[in-house]
């Protein structure tokens, strides 16, 4: 039966009519979705038009009948209300009364839900002026009957003081959208979501179409029909399954649900939700971003065309990393970036944008989607490195993250993520899909990147923990796989890539023995301390254990968990426990760094080469030990003397350069030369934003650090005070602490704390303030995360009294702290 054929039933049969066509019309399996709604529509509405001639007989105008909300947009599902206005023009107002019972009475005897409203064009306009509902319903307002002129001046004026009010109803809106929000939920994330009202549901694309309406910004509109349409036909299967007007789709209802819309199961079902509502979730923050600038811009154009002479003011561009500015607030790339020849920027900026806090701006990512390229198998070591500076920038990563996601640009990074994104876990301690909760994972591990040594396998097995999830079996056995694939793919050697892959496969081990096994008996520690292997793994198993829980839900951690957590562990730790280490023993110095620290003893002053980094080995080659370092080396060889850790470190940060690595020792002179020491400085620097400086003027600073003359903290401080470095997120506070027993012949203090421009040369110079002689250094830059060791002794060359070397720590602690 066709639309019309269905349309003809009603008109020759009346309100039965209606009824018996209405209901061929939703059990005729053939018709579904759009081409439903609007027959559904069209149907009522014919049934409405006869009821309103007949009500209306012998009034000779003034009155229409008005459609609104989803019924005004042609869009009726199976159980919806019939929202309906009854506009006249404010004259007999008995008899207006008497069309409005014969038009409501109607509809009401067939059961059919009917929201009602009866006013005249300035009480409707008041209205909408009041009720920002109302508004939004009205902006959707289509004539049904009666007095075209009518409807159409009504539609028009509610348009237009939709767009007058803009900039005060927008806000409005906003807040109306956030408090839903925050009642409701996130609809990409519910197990019984309710596909109208959480966040990302049929409600949020109203919305969207409103701030469309104010000519003032527009929603993205790849996807987004799409999106809203997948709702509505959902909606409209649950509707049709559970013969009721409900928008929840609650667990026993699922599985009828798919099968209405010949989905394989319910975890489809909930998938495609999912993928929709993350559609105009994503939408919605765009757009609201969109409308806070404009209506900021308009707040301020006005002082700033007084002041500029009525010039158009040009936007601010503040550097946040190489190739990648801030503007408006929102990170962008810079003019003369080219992502076609630079494939670590998708990362780089995406890096930079949650360090900072800020948003990836949509015309970035999508000029980033469609321009990138793919990056080399192995990963440059950049790349590697900017995904861990992600991945550790705690609550804003979770923003970056989805608008990667949004563009498919996360499982162009990394495929096998396409099996987890928006999986559902039908577990009821989970309170998150697959994908946002290994997300969520790594914004908790974040906190603890202070607690290990490895801060970037930490934040990488946070991410790819439950990677197993989307494939059949125990998800730890095939999530070990995997993670063994994917830290190959993005450079970690083979010494890091086994420890990733032991994290992911004993994932659960700490908790579930702690929980289920007797831990008084010796086997359940050794069994566990075979699994891990090493006092680092454990170290790190533990710390993923509890972000990982925590990034459950409520249910998952508590403090009691936590202390057999924890128990567990230092009885594993003791078993594992082995000789106390010493300091690392230096190789033998190369021919060149023989060279500069003889050139530098004769010369009395500091001598350094710069090099380009050497190719990276590749992936059947033996592993190194240690992780490939950035940019290019830096040997630095100066007579020994105080002042040159900070003295160089100084330097480097006013040139803007970022250490990675670094080493410092004391290195004897040949028998033949000297009895003397030099100092030899081996590190790994990259230029923060464009090229390197020239060794001539490097060193020449050098010289003046040394001797005094260059005011090294003054030059940071303009610098910082006049381009201050944003911090959109609050990091974990530093830690310095005295390792025990680590070094017979000098106190080993370790700090792990946050990468920033100065930070060696602020730990350089609290150390030199202390009185303490760095014997030796090494440091490492993870990410975002600092992690260094500094061998120091007293001016007798001996380690440090236990209460002297706690002081110190304490004292540096404070300083980075401050």
């Amino acid at each position: 039966m066709t639309g019309t054929d269905v349309r003809n039933d009603a008109e020759d049969t009346g309100p039965s009519g209606y009824a018996a066509a209405r209901l061929r019309l939703l059990t005729e399996g053939a018709r579904s979705g759009p081409s439903r709604r609007t027959a559904l529509a069209e149907l009522t509405d014919d049934w409405l038009t006869g009821l309103f001639a007949a009500a209306t007989e012998g009034i000779a105008g003034g009155v229409s009948l008005v459609a609104v909300g989803g019924y005004g947009r042609g869009e009726l599902s199976p159980r919806s209300d019939l929202d309906l206005l009854l506009l006249h023009d404010g004259g007999d107002s008995g008899a207006v009364a008497a069309v409005a019972d014969r038009l409501w009475y109607p509809v009401w005897d067939l059961g059919l839900a009917l929201d009602h409203s009866v006013r005249t064009s300035a009480e409707a306009r008041k209205t909408a002026g009041d009720d920002l509902k109302v508004q939004l319903g009205l902006l959707d307002a289509r004539h049904i009957a009666g007095d075209l002129g009518l409807t159409s001046g009504l539609r028009t004026a509610i348009l237009a003081d939709w767009r007058n009010q803009a900039p005060k109803r927008l806000p409005e809106l906003q807040e109306l959208c956030a408090e839903r929000a925050e009642r409701q939920g996130e609809l990409q994330y519910l197990l019984e979501p309710d596909l109208k009202e959480a966040r990302g549901g049929l409600r949020d694309a109203t919305a969207l179409r409103a701030v469309a309406a104010s000519w003032l910004a527009d929603a993205p509109r790849e996807g987004l029909a799409d999106a809203r349409r997948h709702l509505l036909d959902v909606r409209d299967a649950l509707h049709l399954t559970t013969g009721r007007a409900t928008d929840r789709l609650a667990l026993q209802e699922q599985d009828q649900v798919a099968a209405e819309l010949d989905l394989l199961d319910a975890d489809t079902l909930l998938r495609q939700v999912y993928e929709s509502a993350r559609v105009i979730a994503y939408a919605s923050d765009v757009t609201w971003r969109e409308v806070g600038r404009v209506l900021r811009s308009r707040a301020v154009r006005p002082r700033l065309r007084a002041m500029l002479g009525g010039g158009k003011p040009v936007a601010e561009r503040s550097p946040l990393a190489e190739g990648v500015v801030e503007q408006d607030g929102e990170v962008v790339l810079a003019r003369a970036a080219r992502p076609e020849r630079d494939p670590v920027l998708l990362l780089r900026a995406a890096a930079a944008a949650a360090q900072a806090g800020l948003p990836l701006s949509l015309h970035a990512v999508r000029h980033l989607a469609a321009t990138t390229r793919p990056l080399p198998t192995p990963w440059p070591a950049e790349a590697r490195e900017q995904l861990v500076t992600l991945l550790g920038s705690g609550r804003p990563t979770v923003d970056v993250w989805e608008a990667l996601e949004a563009e498919g640009l996360i499982s162009r990074l990394l495929p096998d993520w396409e099996r987890v994104r928006c999986r559902p876990q039908r577990n009821a301690v989970h309170i998150w899909t697959v994908d946002r909760h290994l997300i969520e994972t790594a914004v908790r591990a974040s906190e603890f990147t202070r607690r290990v040594h490895r801060p970037d396998l930490l934040l990488v097995a946070a991410l790819l923990h439950d990677i197993g999830k989307g494939w059949p079996g125990d998800h730890s056995v095939a999530g070990e796989i995997i993670a063994k694939d994917v830290a190959a793919r993005i450079g970690f050697d083979r010494a890091d890539t086994a420890v990733l892959s032991t994290l992911v496969r004993h994932h659960l081990l700490l908790i579930e023995t702690a929980t289920r096994r007797d831990l008084d008996d010796p086997a359940t520690v050794r069994l566990v301390a075979d699994a891990v292997g090493t006092q680092g793994t454990l170290e790190l198993l533990h710390a993923l254990t509890e972000a990982d829980a925590q990034a459950t839900g409520p249910a998952a951690w508590s403090s009691w968990r936590g202390s057999l957590v924890a128990d567990l562990v230092k009885r594993v730790s003791a078993v594992l426990a082995g000789d106390t280490a010493d300091e690392p023993e230096p190789g033998a110095p190369t021919a060149e760094q023989e060279r500069l620290a003889i050139e530098a003893f004769r010369t009395g002053g500091p001598v350094l080469a710069l090099r380009a980094q050497t190719e990276p080995a590749a992936p059947d080659e033996e592993p190194s030990g240690a992780p490939e370092p950035l940019g290019v080396e830096l040997v630095i060889a100066v007579p020994d003397q105080p002042g040159v850790l900070p003295a160089v470190s100084g330097v480097l940060a006013m040139h803007r350069l970022t250490v990675r690595t670094a080493e410092l020792r004391s290195l004897r002179l040949p028998d033949d030369v000297d009895d003397g020491a030099v100092l030899l400085l081996d590190w790994r620097v990259a230029a923060e934003y464009g090229s390197l400086p020239q060794a001539a003027r490097l060193r020449a600073d050098l010289v003046r650090a040394l001797d005094g003359s260059l005011d090294i903290a003054g030059r940071l401080a303009e610098r910082d005070a006049a381009y201050p470095r944003r911090r959109g997120w609050v990091a974990p506070p530093p830690r310095v602490t005295v390792a025990p027993a680590a070094s017979r012949h000098a106190t080993v203090i370790e700090v792990r704390t946050q990468d920033a421009p100065g930070l060696l040369f602020r730990i350089g110079r609290a150390l030199e303030d202390a009185g303490v002689r760095v014997r030796s250094a090494h440091v490492s830059t993870l990410g975002s995360n600092a992690v260094d060791a500094f061998y120091v002794t007293g001016a007798d060359h001996a380690p440090l009294p236990a209460g002297e070397a706690t002081a110190v720590a304490r004292k540096l602690e404070e300083t980075l702290r401050a």
